[in-house]
C-alpha cells in the first residue's frame, strides 16, 4: 500500500505538471484533501479547467498518458457528472487518483470540497442530491425482484435486490437528516437508532429463509423512510410491498 508521504509526492507532482500545461486554465484539490480531512488511507482528488473546449478530450488523454507512463497506472475508468468528466486510475502502490475535467468556463465547486491551487474559480451551483423519488421508485422495483428471484430460487440475484433496496432505504435517511447520499458517504453518521434498523436487511446467506428474513428487514426499513419522506405515498405502498416480503399474517417463507 502507499504511503501518506508517497501520495503527497505524487500529488504535487501532478499539480506542479498541471502548471506547466498551457491547456489547463486552472487545478483545484477536492475531495477530502481539500477540506483538511485527509486520512492514512485517503486517494488523490484533483480538478482541472481546460482553456477551451475543443481541447477538453485532448487534454484528458494527455494527463491519461502521464499517469500510465510518468506514474505507472494500471487502468483507469471514466465518471461524467453533466458537461465534466472523471477520470479514476489505479497505480502500483494501490493509490487511487481521480482527476476531473471541465471548461475554464465551468471552472468551480459544486460541493464544499474545493480548494483552487491556480486559476480563476466561478461561482456554480451546488450539485444536487440523489432524487428522493427515483430512490423510491428503485426501492420497489427492487423489492419485487428480490421475492421474485427467492421463488425462482436464485439466490445471488435475491442478494443483489436485498442489499440494493437496504442501500435505498439508508440513502433516505440520508436524505432526510441532511447527510451527503450518494456512495453512501453519510451512511456512518446516521443515527444508531435508524441503522439498527437496517441491520436485519444484511443477508447473512444464501438459505431461502435467511433471504426471506432479510427481506422482510429491508422492506421495513425502507417502509419507515417512506412514511417519513411521503406519507401518503407510504400508505398506498405499503400493502403490497408487505404482501411481496410475506411480511404478516400467513408468513411460510
Amino acid at each position: 500500500m502507499f504511503t501518506p508521504e508517497e501520495r503527497d509526492e505524487v500529488r504535487s507532482g501532478l499539480l506542479r505538471l498541471a502548471g506547466e500545461d498551457p491547456r489547463l486554465s486552472g487545478a483545484a484539490i477536492t475531495g477530502s484533501a481539500s477540506q483538511g480531512r485527509e486520512d492514512r488511507w485517503s486517494d488523490i482528488d484533483l480538478f482541472f479547467g481546460v482553456t477551451t473546449g475543443d481541447d477538453l478530450e485532448e487534454t484528458v488523454d494527455a494527463r491519461t498518458a502521464l499517469l500510465h507512463d510518468r506514474f505507472g497506472a494500471l487502468h483507469h475508468f471514466d465518471l461524467r457528472a453533466g458537461s465534466a468528466t472523471y477520470r479514476a486510475f489505479i497505480l502500483p502502490s494501490c493509490l487511487e487518483v481521480d482527476l476531473g475535467f471541465s471548461r475554464a468556463s465551468e471552472f468551480g465547486a459544486r460541493g464544499p470540497g474545493f480548494r483552487t491551487v491556480f486559476g480563476e474559480e466561478v461561482d456554480r451551483p451546488p450539485a444536487p442530491p440523489p432524487d428522493g423519488g427515483h430512490v423510491i421508485g428503485l426501492s420497489w422495483h427492487h423489492t419485487l425482484h428480490a421475492r421474485v428471484c427467492i421463488e425462482r430460487d436464485r439466490p445471488w440475484q435475491a442478494e443483489y435486490w436485498i442489499s440494493g433496496l437496504r442501500d435505498h432505504a439508508l440513502t433516505l435517511a440520508c436524505l432526510r437528516l441532511g447527510l451527503p447520499a450518494a456512495y453512501a458517504k453519510g451512511a456512518d453518521a446516521v443515527p444508531r437508532e435508524v441503522t439498527a434498523g437496517l441491520e436485519a436487511a444484511l443477508v447473512r446467506s444464501l438459505a431461502k429463509d435467511d433471504l426471506w428474513r432479510a427481506l422482510r428487514g429491508a422492506v421495513a426499513g425502507f417502509l419507515r423512510e417512506l412514511h417519513q419522506a411521503d406519507p401518503l405515498l407510504g400508505h398506498r405502498l405499503e400493502a403490497p410491498l408487505l404482501e411481496l416480503a410475506k411480511i404478516g399474517a400467513g408468513q411460510d417463507g
